[in-house]
């Protein structure tokens, strides 16, 4: 869907310049937009290898094990039919960091590991007698998984590295002036979000 929207657009852009005698500018903004492009790619490329270095030395030193037990009474209140000590529950909590820093590319590993590790669950309570009631059909998303989808969606973010390294790469006279506005929308945001899983879970 999304190919086809960018296809759509583009077309549309090109045939305006047909009409209007602009095709110059166009190709002369299709180019300089294909450089910023890479020069985009390279600037996030460092950034993003930067950040994923300081995961995995915290992660190396314990510090993001350090973190996840210190989440363990966020993770109760948000995920509270998550058994205690799930590996799900560490990978949740690798999202949230890596989201809270701001650096959503380096959550999805995280997230994809923990959607697969709630889907586990969900199939050893179909299998268990006692909790096979309480079990969603296969196929069907858990109320943890739906928590979980929100919270990542919504997406606390403490620091805005992407935000703020696109600024950087544009010219901002200050790129970490976002900072203040990211926090206080996404706070709002993961607000709402919590609170919608809390009255939908009832």
């Amino acid at each position: 869907m999304m190919n086809g929207l960018w296809a759509g657009m583009m077309l549309a852009g090109i045939v305006w310049g047909l009409f209007h005698g602009t095709m110059g500018e166009i190709t002369d903004g299709a180019i300089k937009a294909a450089g910023d492009a890479v020069s985009l790619c390279i600037t996030m490329l460092g950034v993003m290898s930067l950040w994923t270095g300081i995961l995995e030395i915290g992660s190396r030193a314990g510090l993001i094990d350090s973190l996840c037990r210190k989440m363990r009474p966020v993770m109760k209140f948000l995920f509270p039919r998550l058994p205690k000590d799930h590996p799900a529950a560490n990978s949740i909590a690798v999202n949230m960091i890596a989201n809270m820093l701001g650096m959503g590319w380096a959550a999805t590993p995280a997230g994809l590991q923990a959607m697969k590790e709630l889907e586990e669950l969900e199939e050893s309570r179909r299998k268990d007698k006692e909790l096979q009631k309480k079990a969603v059909p296969r196929g069907t998303a858990s109320n943890e998984m739906c928590t979980f989808l929100i919270i990542n969606i919504s997406s606390l973010q403490l620091i805005p590295v992407t935000m703020i390294a696109y600024r950087a790469q544009y010219g901002s006279a200050s790129p970490a002036a976002v900072v203040g506005p990211a926090l206080a929308a996404t706070a709002i945001s993961t607000a709402a979000g919590v609170l919608f899983c809390k009255l939908m879970d009832r």
